[in-house]
């Protein structure tokens, strides 16, 4: 397998560039051990950061001056009840909530000020190994305080334990709706509508939440006599067809599986097994374990771009890749680029509305005479 594009690029190419930086030392040094970051989530000009040592940080985009470009700011940060690691973050922003897992449980809290969802509203659920929000419900946009005001639907997900799957839907408060058995466990999950994508500790199986039944796919490591531990890896690509990246002893291959069992489109390949899974429909991004970043084509399977690894003596800042993380919703990054296309630009303001709003005529050419402006 090659691992650089067979044709030049016809995207424009993805870039790597610093949002946030220099917090990690100064909690570290604040704690008096080593702090990590565990996890990260994203919106709009919000970013949500989670550590090892049970901190939750928010922050955001910041205007400095007019001749600056704007930064993201650390607003606030706080620990999590238990001060245990903060394993996952989710975001569900049609309803501003903000799910925490950490210490096997999920912790709820307000979006975007990270306030606690008060106990006597909310309590955590415990006892969680792994848990899957329904993608499709993830994407539903925020509402703003100046949008017309609509029914605010649930948001539904599955909370994987130890020998069973806990199905829950979220709005104000948390509603239980039924469990399904799940012997053998499972240590990772997504969930797409009415399927649920699991991985238990050697498999890979597609579960039907309405119909309770489950279908086996394929093994997460198909090299029967290797010592090399290879992590699970799902990803959501469609309303109804997930990818599961499988091990073979050589390299690492991708299927795309439908709900129901069956394979569709190609297949992906890679020559090691991926750290990090992502995905940028129709792209899938993919993080190496020498810190190597190959992009896909979901529809042709072909290599698009390769970020190359860190060369060796590069700063920590730009060298230590360690995941990807997909913001279903989009966020906003500072950027400097263009900036001298700006520029203030007079624009003549339509008179006479007033008065025809009163019944009163107006002239056909003042009613139309509404410059363009000009893009930038």
């Amino acid at each position: 397998m090659t691992s650089a594009p067979q044709r030049p690029v016809d995207v424009p190419p993805y870039q790597l560039q610093p949002l946030v930086s220099g917090f990690i030392d100064t909690l570290s040094r604040a704690a008096g051990h080593p702090v990590a970051i565990r996890c990260a989530q994203a919106i709009g000009s919000e970013i949500y950061v989670g550590c090892s040592n049970g901190e939750l940080l928010r922050f955001a985009l910041q205007g400095k001056t007019p001749d600056s470009t704007d930064a993201y700011t650390l607003l606030s940060r706080q620990s999590i009840p238990n001060e245990k690691s903060i394993d996952e973050i989710v975001l569900a922003p049609s309803i501003s909530r903000a799910l925490v897992l950490s210490d096997h449980q999920i912790h709820f809290y307000t979006l975007p000020a990270l306030d606690m969802v008060p106990l006597n509203l909310i309590k955590p659920i415990r006892n969680v190994v792994t848990f899957a929000v329904d993608e499709q419900h993830l994407k539903r946009p925020p509402q703003y305080t100046n949008d017309i005001p609509l029914p605010v639907e649930a948001i539904e997900f599955c909370v994987v334990k130890r020998n069973a799957i806990s199905l829950y839907s979220l709005r104000e408060r948390l509603f239980f709706q039924k469990e399904i058995p799940l012997p053998q466990g499972g240590v990772l999950a997504k969930r797409t509508g009415k399927y649920l994508c699991v991985a238990d500790r050697e498999n890979y199986n597609v579960i039907d939440l309405i119909q309770a039944s489950l279908v086996p796919l394929l093994p997460i490591s198909q090299a029967m006599d290797s010592n090399i531990a290879v992590k699970p890896s799902i990803t959501v690509i469609s309303e109804n067809d997930f990818l599961i990246l499988s091990w073979t002893g050589a390299s690492t291959i991708g299927i795309f599986i439908t709900g129901e069992g069956d394979p569709v489109r190609g297949t992906l390949e890679w020559p090691s097994h991926p750290e990090a899974v992502s995905l940028d429909y129709p792209y899938v991004t993919t993080l190496l374990p020498n810190g190597t970043i190959e992009i896909h084509s979901i529809e042709t399977q072909a290599i698009v771009q390769v970020i190359p690894a860190p060369p060796e003596g590069s700063s920590p800042l730009s060298s230590d890749r360690t995941a990807l993380v997909a913001s279903l919703n989009g966020f906003f990054i500072p950027s400097t680029q263009r900036t001298e296309k700006l520029r203030p630009t007079p624009v003549r303001l339509l008179r006479g509305r007033s008065k025809a709003a009163a019944g009163t005529d107006v002239e056909d050419e003042d009613v139309h005479a509404i410059p363009d402006i000009p893009a930038l």
